[in-house]
């Protein structure tokens, strides 16, 4: 096997980053997966590119935007009315990341 870029901890730290549950097994798996991804963007960094221009669509394409107009929104008072719960004049959403900070 090949010189591996990452090691255990590093896919331990992204599915932690994640909130992921993996086994070991998996974690072998991911190890396996990601250093793979790494080396194919390795050989697309050994590609000259020098006379390449950048291009960020495969076809031309024109922006189509809308005017930057001031309108008036919705009062806020109306739209807690409608929420579920709300307190201290803002939405109240339960928690759904336990996180260590």
């Amino acid at each position: 096997m090949t010189q591996t870029k990452l090691t255990l901890d590093n896919v331990k730290h992204v599915a932690k980053l994640a909130a992921l549950s993996l086994t070991a097994h998996e974690e072998e798996s991911m190890l396996r997966e990601l250093d793979s991804i790494l080396g194919f963007m390795a050989a697309l960094d050994g590609l000259d590119v020098t006379n390449i221009a950048p291009t960020f669509h495969a076809v031309p394409m024109q922006a189509t935007l809308r005017a930057d107009v001031v309108v008036s929104s919705t009062p806020r008072a109306e739209l807690l009315q409608a929420a579920p719960a709300h307190e201290s004049g803002a939405f109240a959403v339960p928690k759904v990341l336990d996180g260590d900070k």
